[in-house]
């Protein structure tokens, strides 16, 4: 799927294909808002943004030069035997695993109890599903001894633009039985009645995963031939990162226009919990529980040089 969002500046020097997996969505929110606060327009970058679903099709539009920038799982160009070869990370839009496991809201399951899952239906986007089948083989949960089915959710193969809210639709009209998606999608089950959710990957009782993150990348030729360029997304993000960590109403302007109305009055709530995971470096940890989880799903990219995954310090925040 791709919808380009007409969302360019078009006064400025260098024109910038942006594109995220999911809009209406906390998940990413950091590189919107960048676009939205205008800290990419001041750095010099004129931006269009771009919707490209899901994460696996987004990396491979970076990869062949079809968009200049991507904002989304950090594992998700290694779904391509290339891997890292061809493609860099810049910075986190923040720290760990960002999903939600949500069943319907009269479920027995309480949060602490989804290693008791079995003979249900959970609706999970291509790239994010693979994290979830990490969590239950760290668990020591064998899903098809289990009768747990992990598939996309009815519907994500149209224009929508939150795959997170469609899931909660979905498991509204029972056409799963539970979901895993982002924090919007899982707030919005929550607030509408149809959905409670029994596991948070970033908090809770569990240690957070260290699988993926949501990351800002680019490709290598980007990052290699024009250097200012990756320099200046990066600090465009790092401000929007910092102007949302002081002021998280923000959040409320950058979704105006953008989302529909009960998500726009969601989303302030949602990026102030998510705060003080707006850590932009990639830390050795991260990059090795990445290495790890791509090794154990046996994505083709998991042996690509990882001393090469992040661009040059010249680069970094």
């Amino acid at each position: 799927m791709v919808l380009a969002l007409t969302k360019s500046h078009s006064t400025e020097e260098f024109h910038v294909r942006l594109a995220v997996p999911d809009l209406i969505s906390n998940s990413y929110f950091p590189a919107v808002a960048a676009v939205e606060l205008g800290t990419l327009r001041d750095e010099g970058l004129d931006v269009t943004l771009e919707l490209r679903f899901p994460v696996t099709d987004a990396a491979g539009a970076l990869r062949d030069g079809e968009i200049d920038l991507l904002a989304g799982a950090a594992h998700a160009p290694l779904y391509d035997a290339r891997g890292w070869t061809d493609t860099v990370l810049l910075a986190a839009l923040a720290q760990h695993m960002y999903w939600f496991l949500v069943v319907p809201a009269d479920s027995e399951l309480e949060p602490g109890t989804w290693s008791s899952l079995r003979d249900l239906r959970i609706g999970a986007a291509p790239g994010p599903d693979d994290g979830l089948r990490r969590l239950f083989a760290l668990s020591g949960i064998d899903v098809e001894e289990r009768g747990i089915d992990i598939a996309p959710v009815p519907g994500t193969d149209s224009d929508s633009v939150s795959f997170g809210v469609t899931a909660a639709d979905a498991l509204a009209h029972g056409r799963i039985d539970a979901f895993w998606a982002n924090g919007m999608g899982a707030e919005v089950a929550v607030q509408r009645g149809v959905g409670k959710v029994i596991l948070d990957a970033r908090r809770g009782e569990q240690e957070p995963a260290l699988t993926t993150f949501p990351a800002l990348m680019t490709t290598r030729k980007l990052a290699e031939e024009q250097p200012d360029v990756a320099a200046a997304a990066v600090r465009a993000l790092v401000r929007a990162q910092d102007a949302l960590r002081e002021d998280p109403s923000l959040a409320t302007k950058v979704a105006t226009g953008l989302f529909p109305d009960m998500e726009t009055g969601l989303i302030a709530g949602i990026i102030e919990r998510d705060l003080p995971f707006y850590e932009p470096a990639i830390s050795p940890a991260a990059l090795a529980g990445l290495r790890d989880f791509a090794e154990w799903a046996g994505l083709p990219g998991a042996g690509t040089d990882l001393d090469t995954a992040v661009a040059t310090p010249a680069t970094q925040p």
